[in-house]
């Protein structure tokens, strides 16, 4: 715990310093630094959701919750989902730039394998190469991601959106839903998303 706070402690700080100009002019041309979206722009629901991909309860989100979400909501056009990075970790912030560096076409794939395979790659004896192999899998060479572990601007990118869901919607735990804009408090069991979502979307 005390390692995980530093961790945050020095996000927040080098953020601050930091500051997100540079952030937002670099958005407008790279492709995988845009929000990643499941579903319909024109969806009349939206949920963010910010996760660590190191978290077992976001793991246990999306292996039981999120094919029904899918299933009933997003590919009815009722709901998009937003995912953003919330990483609690070091290995947290390794896999989410390995699930960017793919792109656009690719990151929700790496979501669903890192998510799935989670507790092999996070408490592998190498994390850093098991997560190297899950890239390569997916068809990214280990000089490519590489090259993304040292992309300052894709790493500020993910650090950017973890401060932001923090200062804007005060997420401190994952996952947090953010439902058209209301911080959802909780994880919530399919039953009641199911409702709330039903009651929202008529």
């Amino acid at each position: 715990m005390k390692y995980i706070q530093r961790f945050v402690f020095a996000l927040t700080l080098c953020l601050a310093i930091l500051g997100l100009g540079s952030a937002a002019q670099a958005q407008a041309s790279d492709p995988r630094l845009q929000d990643m979206v499941l579903g319909k722009a024109d969806a009349p629901v939206t949920i963010v959701e910010y996760a660590s991909l190191t978290c077992p309860h976001c793991a246990n989100f999306h292996s039981s919750i999120l094919p029904e979400l899918k299933k009933e909501f997003i590919e009815t056009g009722k709901v998009k989902l937003v995912f953003r990075d919330f990483p609690l970790d070091q290995l947290a912030f390794a896999g989410a730039i390995v699930a960017r560096c793919g792109g656009p076409e690719r990151y929700f794939t790496y979501l669903d394998v890192l998510f799935a395979q989670q507790r092999q790659w996070a408490t592998a004896q190498d994390p850093m190469g098991a997560l190297k192999q899950i890239a390569r899998l997916g068809g990214m060479s280990s000089e490519q991601v590489d090259t993304c572990f040292a992309d300052k601007t894709l790493g500020d990118y993910i650090l950017n959106q973890r401060l932001e869901g923090n200062q804007k919607f005060n997420v401190n735990s994952t996952p947090t839903l953010i439902i058209n804009g209301k911080t959802e408090p909780g994880v919530p069991s399919w039953e009641e998303l199911r409702n709330k979502l039903n009651a929202l979307a008529k």
